[in-house]
C-alpha cells in the first residue's frame, strides 16, 4: 500500500487500481473468446475432415458461421472496453502522481 500524501491521490489511486482490475477482467473475458474461437474452428476443422471437406473449405464455413463471427465480436468488443478502462486508469494513475508531485507531508495509513 503506497503512503498518500492526500485525500485527492488516495482516491485517484484507488480509482486507478479498480478500473485496471476491470480492463484485466475484460481481456480475461476477450481470452476466452479468442480461445472459443479456436476450439471450434479446429472442431469444425475435423468434422469436415471426416466428411472429405477440403481444408480450405472448412475454414470457409467456419469463418460464415454465426458461432465464428459471435466469438470474434466478443473478442472485439472485450479488447476494446479493456483498452477504454487501461487509458482511464492510467490518467487517473497520473493524476495520482502529479498530486504526490505537489509535495506535503504524508497522511497516516
Amino acid at each position: 500500500m503506497p503512503i498518500f500524501y492526500n485525500d485527492e491521490e488516495r482516491q485517484a489511486w484507488t480509482l486507478a487500481e479498480a478500473l485496471a482490475e476491470q480492463a484485466e477482467e475484460s481481456m480475461r473475458e476477450a481470452q476466452a473468446a479468442l480461445e472459443t474461437w479456436k476450439t471450434g474452428k479446429e472442431m469444425n476443422r475435423l468434422r469436415c475432415l471426416r466428411k472429405g471437406i477440403s481444408e480450405s473449405d472448412a475454414e470457409i464455413r467456419w469463418s460464415a458461421s454465426s458461432n465464428a463471427k459471435n466469438a470474434l465480436t466478443n473478442n472485439g468488443f472485450y479488447v476494446g472496453l479493456a483498452t477504454m478502462y487501461y487509458g482511464a486508469a492510467s490518467a487517473h494513475y497520473s493524476r495520482a502522481l502529479y498530486l504526490r508531485s505537489l509535495g506535503g507531508r504524508p497522511m497516516a495509513a
